[in-house]
């Protein structure tokens, strides 16, 4: 919602202004230019990124108009939730929670939380390392190691589709100047007509650069820092995983070991430990 917001005030904007300085907003509307500037954008991202990467973002794309998933309440649910995991194994041995690790989407203590459920990525790499702490053939400085190897693996790999939107940004501005480039040469050869159509000419020339500078600053790279935001939360939900299994294997409680995963939590999503507590108790 928040990213459909900026693009209305950002038009609104410019074309208020325009159209108060007298100008004719209609005038704007130039598709070839437009096809010259956002092809050439389109070709270049395909030439730039492998196909992974082009699939990668076209997925990620329609997630901004969607927000965040990484709410106050998603955290906590992920709290409560590897708060029973590891009270289940405390209290009925490791060995106790190896058919939920097995099966998670059929496991009833998972299924409690849909909503972490759904989030893959967080799923799959808390019940890899849930099974090497039931395998039992790692130590706890082997397998933080292997942790903080993954998350950077995972960052690198999350952050690709910012990478490559930001690419396309840096280029819209030239690929703009190429299209008023294109349109001086038809104004040039217009030359010996009239001042108005050489006036006309020149004028959309220009609309070339213009909409390649404001589709870049004013729209693809805000998109760019937005895919950052979202690698950047999808790395701190697995950082919470890490840190409360961390706990765990340092022999603090998983009443304890939860507290650690509140603490590497971003301020505005971080609970109380009140709250927490209340939460927890709530689902069990």
């Amino acid at each position: 919602m928040l990213v459909i917001m900026g693009f209305v005030i950002v038009v609104v904007a410019v074309l208020t202004g325009y159209g108060l300085h007298g100008g004719n907003i209609g005038m704007l509307w130039q598709p070839l230019e437009m096809l010259i500037i956002f092809g050439a954008a389109g070709g270049a991202f395909l030439i730039a990124n492998p196909s992974k990467i082009i699939k990668q973002t076209l997925k990620a794309l329609p997630t901004l108009l969607k927000g965040s998933p990484y709410s106050k309440d998603m955290y906590m649910d992920l709290l409560a939730m590897l708060y029973e995991v590891f009270y289940k194994a405390q209290r009925e041995g490791l060995l106790a929670i190896e058919a939920d690790i097995d099966d998670p989407q059929n496991s009833e203590l998972f299924r409690r939380y849909p909503k972490i459920m759904a989030q893959h990525e967080a799923m799959d790499f808390l019940v890899d390392y849930l099974r090497l702490m039931v395998g039992g053939s790692m130590n706890p400085h082997e397998l933080e190691n292997l942790m903080d190897i993954e998350l950077e693996t995972h960052h690198q790999e999350a952050e690709q589709p910012a990478h490559a939107v930001n690419r396309v940004a840096d280029a819209l501005p030239g690929f703009g100047i190429i299209a008023a480039v294109l349109g001086i040469i038809i104004a040039m050869g217009a030359i010996d007509g009239p001042v108005e159509q050489i006036g006309e000419l020149v004028a959309v020339a220009l609309i070339g650069t213009f909409l390649g500078i404001l589709a870049g600053y004013s729209f693809v790279a805000p998109m760019s820092a937005a895919l950052e935001h979202q690698a950047r939360e999808k790395s701190k939900f697995l950082e919470i995983i890490k840190v409360t299994i961390m706990a765990i294997l340092n022999g603090y409680k998983p009443v304890l070991a939860v507290e650690f995963g509140r603490k590497v939590m971003y301020e505005h999503e971080r609970p109380s430990f009140q709250e927490l507590e209340e939460h927890v108790k709530q689902r069990k």
